[in-house]
């Protein structure tokens, strides 16, 4: 019997008296520090505390970024904010606009409001000169259609009754009309995209051609390509009560749910490689981790479990499995700062890669949803300690912001091991103080930090969490700023972030400034729940999607 998580080469290094990563089995000083946190956790600690204040200063900074897309990019996809450009970077269909729309919604924002809900009646889905990503075009479009797609979601974003959504709001948020048109839309852009599942195996084809839509051909697709639209689609189906949206993602998610050829798709229980084989449904590569290219799947099982947890039931003991092997196999420590925990990468199941991303900190955000979804207080304060550290990334930098991808040298794998290098020279000094070094300096409007301490405040109710989001909001609105928006920057350890590269992400929107805002706003039926009543679960694009049968808690009854 061939184990899929190379069973030999594992005891093998447990003879040794290390774990695959190198640290000591399994009463490890960190494990005992994680038991004794999960022992006292109870729930949030204190009562959440709303700052209107900084609230306000979120929203005045979402309405610069919208005022600049609006005069100088509408109905395009993103500003280029240094020459009060345009650029339609996804598909043209106007993605700031519909990204922006739930921001919008929990700022109870009206202009933009009004603006937006104009746009979507008026979008083509039929038409466009560029390849369409099933993936993106999944979670910015159809995500932020769905979060808004219903009259009655409508009206708990905006916290009024119905009937004034028809009467004096009319004027502001449009005729009742509007609310069919939304989910009209979605459903006429499902249909388009629904030929990427047409293959033998049924994963989709990520990349599409348009006019009419087509397959471009692709020979494999990624898990987060694959495994990112089951919430979605899902979602579409129930709103409509056509199941066939829903199955189309749930077929392709199979593969992963159950890998074809475990001995070389799963290195370790749950944690899969990162290509499949579209006509085969089989992996064809070992390697993975918690970052791009692999992230969202994970995200995205212990969420279908929160949104139905008798459909996606096995959703949720694949997340489980994730998280133990995550915990038993990835953990590890800086040898200069033994006391951050990072997520390595791996290669297979012998060799881990000592690097991570800005994408990858949503896994603390991730860790503490399954540990509130679950009851595991484990989970909880695991996804806490990578929390600390991903904000350590922000804390050591000349700017205040974590950079795209860092590196660190680990505590017990032996530093003359080809996966332990050290530090280039000159970022000894950098490494030695702050546990990690920068390998790609820039910042791309990313969310996921900032994400994970939303999550982190949610959980506990400590007001250092609201701290931390101030902190990297303040750094990223300083030093972000240009033109008639924000934009990327080039290097987050010089000052000023060296140099801008022209470009306010669509993203930028939905989630930077969703999670900076919640952080500080009053309690709403979106907001992250620790008591499961939840009503709504976030998309991988922090979308508001509303929990099938209305709340968590009923959802499990």
């Amino acid at each position: 019997m061939v184990l899929p998580w190379s069973t030999a080469s594992v005891l093998g290094l447990l003879v040794l008296g290390q774990s695959v990563t190198g640290a000591s089995i399994p009463n490890t000083p960190w494990k005992q520090r994680l038991q004794e946190r999960a022992e006292q956790y109870h729930g949030p600690s204190r009562p959440y505390v709303e700052n209107p204040s900084r609230a306000a200063a979120v929203r005045e900074t979402f309405d610069i970024s919208w005022d600049g897309y609006y005069k100088y990019a509408f109905p395009h996809d993103s500003l280029m904010p240094q020459n009060n450009s345009w650029y339609d970077d996804r598909n043209g269909w106007g993605a700031s606009a519909v990204d922006a729309l739930s921001t919008a919604l929990i700022m109870r924002d009206a202009l933009p409001i009004a603006q937006i809900l104009d746009h979507i009646r008026n979008i083509n889905f039929d038409n466009t000169t560029t390849e369409v990503s099933l993936f993106e075009t999944t979670i910015r479009y159809l995500g932020g259609l769905i979060s808004g797609t219903h009259r009655l979601l409508l009206s708990y974003f905006l916290n009024l009754p119905y009937d004034l959504l028809t009467g004096p709001l009319a004027d502001i948020y449009g005729p009742k009309e509007n609310f069919t048109v939304i989910l009209d839309q979605a459903t006429r852009l499902a249909d388009n995209l629904a030929i990427a599942f047409w293959t033998a195996t049924g994963i989709p084809d990520n990349a599409l051609r348009w006019n009419p839509p087509r397959q471009s051909g692709s020979l494999t697709n990624g898990i987060a390509t694959i495994g990112t639209l089951v919430l979605e689609w899902t979602r579409l189906s129930d709103l409509t009560g056509n199941p066939r949206y829903g199955l189309l993602a749930q077929r392709g998610e199979d593969y992963l749910i159950h890998p074809r050829n475990p001995e070389v798709g799963e290195p370790f229980p749950g944690l899969l490689g990162t290509n499949v084989g579209i006509h085969n449904g089989t992996f064809v590569d070992s390697s993975g981790g918690w970052g791009g290219s692999d992230d969202s799947f994970y995200e995205y099982l212990i969420k279908m479990y929160l949104y139905d947890p008798v459909r996606f039931e096995e959703y949720k003991e694949r997340w489980i499995d994730a998280a133990e092997s995550s915990i038993e196999y990835l953990v590890s420590h800086p040898n200069t700062r033994a006391d951050l925990t990072f997520l390595a990468m791996w290669d297979n199941a012998t060799s881990l890669n000592f690097v991570s991303e800005h994408l990858a900190c949503f896994s603390g955000g991730n860790f503490i949803l399954g540990g509130l979804t679950l009851d595991e207080p484990r989970y909880v304060q695991f996804g806490l300690m990578l929390v600390e550290s991903c904000y350590e990334t922000y804390a050591a930098t000349a700017t205040g912001i974590g950079p795209e991808v860092f590196r660190w040298r680990d505590t017990m794998t032996p530093f003359d091991a080809p996966n332990n290098a050290p530090p280039p020279a000159n970022q000894s000094a950098f490494y030695e103080a702050n546990g990690f070094w920068i390998q790609s300096s820039y910042y791309v409007l990313r969310p996921e930090v900032i994400e994970s301490i939303y999550y982190a405040y949610r959980a506990t109710g400590d007001p250092k969490y609201q701290e931390w989001a101030w902190n990297a909001f303040l750094a990223v609105n300083k030093t972000c700023a240009t033109g008639s928006g924000y934009s990327t920057i080039r290097d987050v350890n010089k000052p000023g972030g060296g140099s801008f590269a022209n470009f306010q992400e669509s993203f930028w929107f939905a989630e930077v400034l969703k999670y900076s805002y919640l952080i500080h706003a009053p309690e709403s039926p979106w907001q992250v729940k620790a008591d499961h009543t939840n009503e709504f679960v976030f998309n991988t694009e922090a979308h508001p999607v509303r929990i099938f049968g209305g709340s968590e808690r009923t959802a499990n009854r």
